[in-house]
């Protein structure tokens, strides 16, 4: 579904995880970005954050994309999470979320960010990948998916 625009990792994919809000999903993500990517988690959850004060970043359809930027990367890298159940996200059309695409860009490449950025949401608004993602049956399957060289749908 993605291409390399994105660096996703199999430890920033997660499958099931029991998160019950959306702080608490952006605590889980900021903790992960500093595991698997090497940058401080208080430096992205708050950067986060930030982002959500500007505007809620749920896509709509059960899915959300929020995003930040780093001066500690020189590519977007990415965290996936398929919840065991929906929070509410604040969402555009009020749905909870149970899908989250986190985008960490560089800094200094607003085009880097905004074409990762446009692919997710590209992938978030096509059902039939939606529907491949809430269908998956574990991480490695998730993983797999996210990490198709160009993406094809299944009719």
């Amino acid at each position: 579904m993605l291409t390399n625009l994105t660096e996703l990792t199999s430890e920033s994919v997660f499958f099931d995880p029991k998160i019950e809000s959306k702080d608490a999903a952006l605590l889980f993500i900021s903790e992960c970005a500093a595991r698997e990517y090497g940058l401080d988690s208080t430096i992205i959850a708050d950067a986060l954050i930030e982002r959500e004060r500007l505007g809620p970043t749920g896509f709509g359809g059960g899915t959300a994309i929020p995003h930040c930027r780093s001066d500690k990367i020189t590519r977007p890298c990415g965290i996936f999470l398929s919840l065991a159940k929906a929070i509410d996200y604040d969402a555009v059309d009020d749905l909870p979320v149970d899908l989250i695409f986190c985008l960490i860009s560089p800094a200094d490449d607003g085009g880097a960010h905004l074409r990762a950025l446009a692919e997710i949401s590209r992938m978030f608004r096509n059902d039939n990948n939606l529907a491949r993602l809430r269908g998956a049956a574990n991480k490695d399957a998730l993983y797999a998916m996210l990490n198709v060289a160009e993406e094809k749908d299944v009719a």
